[in-house]
């Protein structure tokens, strides 16, 4: 059994026993999309809040969400995500809260997710986008999941790794396409699948996601890609705001 199906099998019981919650209206945020639209020229940098994860560990166990949160909007960041999955990220709901409640900028809720239970609870906590891995699920339900998501109101971020998922999010019509650098069977990490599959101009916004650690790096994904998704390089930073400027660079 590889990585990602264990995390699966672990999800599947988590929201067996997850309460359904009733949707709340909440107060609106920026749209992601329309954000990169409308400034073309930069590379967008969606910055992650991340504790631990399965392949590196503790990276930052100590972090305040609400400080860190602030830091990145302070950095010009045009996003921010936020891990939801206890057990392998060690992340919260209660994190994406505080979040959200602290920043105005996107929020991205970042976790497994399965059922539209998930995607309630999310928008309730504040998040105005989801992710939608496509190696997690059946395509039937992938396309029901995005259809939920985006009656909800939510933006959604389809993360695909391979030629084939990536096909898939584009005959759905994602507005969102993610490419991730780490085989989520394996957890190798290579900037190389995002080179590879190099997407060309659509109406679609394109992120690279895992791997990102410098400006060369993003420089290297910006004719392709819209934006970058980084993580681990800013959770071990004392230097945000040079972090976050050194990684929005621009694609002209």
């Amino acid at each position: 059994m590889d990585f990602l199906e264990t995390i699966i099998q672990k999800k599947v019981k988590e929201v067996a026993a997850m309460p359904q919650e009733t949707e709340k209206v909440v107060a609106k945020r920026p749209s992601f999309y329309q954000q990169v639209k409308e400034r073309p020229q930069k590379m967008h940098l969606i910055a992650e809040i991340k504790r631990a994860s399965p392949s590196k560990g503790d990276i930052n166990q100590a972090i305040d969400p609400v400080t860190q949160a602030q830091a990145y909007e302070a950095a010009g960041v045009s996003g921010i995500s936020v891990l939801t999955d206890q057990q392998f990220f060690k992340g919260s709901l209660a994190d994406l809260e505080a979040v959200s409640k602290a920043v105005s900028v996107p929020i991205l809720c970042k976790d497994f997710i399965i059922d539209k239970k998930q995607l309630i609870r999310a928008k309730n906590a504040g998040a105005s986008i989801v992710l939608l891995i496509v190696a997690a699920l059946e395509p039937a339900r992938f396309v029901a999941l995005y259809q939920e998501a985006e009656a909800l109101g939510l933006e959604v971020l389809v993360e695909t790794h391979n030629a084939a998922e990536f096909q898939q999010a584009q005959a759905l019509g994602a507005k969102i396409i993610g490419v991730n650098n780490r085989d989520l069977k394996t957890f190798d990490v290579s900037l190389d699948v995002s080179v590879a599959l190099a997407p060309q101009p659509s109406e679609a916004v394109y992120i690279s996601e895992s791997g990102i650690r410098t400006a060369a790096d993003v420089l290297q994904l910006a004719p392709f890609y819209h934006g970058v998704l980084v993580g681990e390089t800013l959770m071990r930073s004392n230097r945000i705001a040079e972090t976050a400027a050194d990684l929005q660079v621009s694609r002209r």
